[in-house]
């Protein structure tokens, strides 16, 4: 950063860090201690829809490399559109295979990555319960590098668990590197995974 860039008050973006996934099954553990929440097992990586046969190529390599494992029970990896047109990759495990989860949504943010879809990159989240059923998402900002909590209420209007938000926000303070502006805390409605 330059002495113009200094003036102008411009900085540079935070760059991502993927291995601050890695973070995610101790967050679990701590907050089951503080507020109650497990694992559900489902998780997802959200990413701006590309169209062509270099993005399809990564898709099938993504969905390869995950439903290879032959320990996965259940529906293999699924890709699904939001009704904002956004993508979602979903992954879904027994909910005590949190580290294995997290391992799959390394895997799918690295290989966009590596095949030039990382400015498509968006988010990705673990979704998590607690015994009244509340639902909880643990969201990781891709261009931030930073996580934040996203509590939606039940029902039909998309409202959101605010004090929970930042009960979950206080208790994860020195496990995840928490995304300070809350104005990006962006609502994640109707998230596959969740």
């Amino acid at each position: 950063m330059g002495l113009l860039d200094i003036l102008l008050g411009r900085t540079k973006p935070v760059a991502a860090d993927l291995d601050r996934l890695f973070a995610l099954p101790s967050a679990a553990v701590t907050l089951e201690v503080a507020a109650g929440f497990t694992p559900t097992g489902q998780g997802a990586v959200c990413f701006a829809t590309v169209e062509g046969a270099a993005f399809e190529q990564t898709h099938q390599e993504v969905r390869a490399l995950l439903d290879a494992d032959t320990e996965r029970k259940g529906p293999p990896v699924e890709l699904t559109r939001d009704r904002y047109g956004y993508s979602w990759l979903v992954s879904r495990r027994s909910p005590e295979q949190l580290p294995v989860l997290v391992n799959d949504l390394h895997a799918v943010n690295s290989q966009m990555e590596v095949n030039g879809f990382g400015p498509q990159l968006l988010c990705s989240l673990a979704g998590f319960r607690d015994g009244a059923g509340r639902r909880l998402a643990l969201v990781y900002l891709y261009k931030r590098g930073t996580f934040y909590p996203f509590a939606p209420l039940p029902g039909e209007a998309q409202r959101r668990d605010n004090p929970l938000e930042l009960q979950v926000r206080a208790a994860l303070a020195d496990d995840l590197r928490i995304e300070q502006d809350l104005g990006r805390w962006f609502p994640v409605w109707g998230a596959p995974g969740l």
